[in-house]
């Protein structure tokens, strides 16, 4: 009896270091419930932005293109309007879902790109130090030095005021904090015994980095990119307010919030509403990040 019940006791001490990580990390961040809320209201916008053009070809959302000058400047409440419409009479509610889909491509997709070349750039240098690592950090010094919105703006004069231009102009500018997070994981990972026990072992660099490397250090990077996101979308807005972004008539927030401006003093809804909705969505994705932060930082572990 005396030797089951160590046995069970034995067990039951080592059944939590039988939770992976991520499983581990997804437990925690359930008890965040601000987390799990803004989660919840992230899912929802996006699936309000996938199916817009379903709820628009059944009558259940408008053509946010579509004018009605004889019912402009419609405030909140009206019929068949539930935000109103604008100065040419088009459904507000509809521009804000339809510019939801702008908002979070850029803010989503924008990270991919960023991912790509900072955490290249980030494994490189990391993993073969010397010359290489000194001048990719010198590289990336470089371009911290320019300030962000400058640069983004110079791009898209450059290229032009497209969707796919502002992707790759905002991508361009916001990899350089994610390469030196990268390169910091992937320092310190180097140190640890089984990445010197592959060293030793005649492991390629490649199969190193990608199994070692790149998965250990995925945990910040998580958060560093779900940051990121609401900073992509405020950038695109900015560009949108300034008139250098996306034109109208294409429904975004930063647009919205332009054409808005002109009437803000009677019309003070056509810029609250968009303004309402591009906050909601960054603090959503700040409230994320802080809980990706929490569960994925082992010193919070309970």
């Amino acid at each position: 009896m005396a030797a089951t019940a160590l046995l069970a006791a034995d067990l039951d001490w080592e059944s939590p270091q039988q939770i992976g990580l991520w499983t581990d990390a997804w437990v925690r961040f359930r008890r965040n419930r601000l987390a799990v809320g803004s989660l919840a209201f992230v899912l929802l916008l996006i699936t309000l932005a996938v199916i817009a053009p379903l709820l628009e070809r059944f009558g259940l959302l408008q053509d946010p293109t579509a004018q009605d000058v004889v019912s402009n400047y419609l405030g909140p409440g009206a019929a068949h309007h539930v935000l109103g419409t604008d100065d040419l009479g088009r459904d507000v509610l509809s521009k804000v879902i339809f510019g939801s889909q702008v908002s979070l491509s850029i803010g989503i997709l924008v990270q991919a790109i960023v991912l790509v070349i900072g955490g290249s750039i980030g494994l490189v240098a990391g993993y073969f130090g010397g010359w290489i690592d000194n001048l990719l950090m010198r590289f990336t010094d470089i371009m911290y030095a320019f300030p962000d919105l400058l640069f983004v703006l110079i791009i898209v004069a450059a290229l032009g005021p497209t969707l796919l231009n502002i992707f790759v102009a905002i991508g361009l500018v916001s990899w350089v904090g994610l390469a030196r997070l990268v390169r910091g994981q992937v320092l310190s990972i180097k140190e640890k015994e089984y990445v010197e026990a592959a060293f030793a072992a005649g492991s390629s660099p490649i199969k190193i980095i990608l199994k070692h490397l790149l998965p250990n250090s995925l945990g910040p990077v998580i958060v560093s990119l779900t940051f990121g996101i609401p900073a992509a979308i405020f950038t695109e807005a900015i560009l949108d307010f300034l008139g250098v972004g996306l034109r109208p008539p294409q429904p975004t927030w930063g647009v919205m919030v332009f054409e808005g401006y002109a009437a803000v003093d009677a019309y003070p809804y056509l810029v609250i509403i968009p303004c309402v909705a591009l906050s909601m969505t960054m603090l959503a994705f700040n409230f994320i990040g802080d809980g990706l932060r929490d569960a994925l930082d082992p010193r919070m572990r309970r």
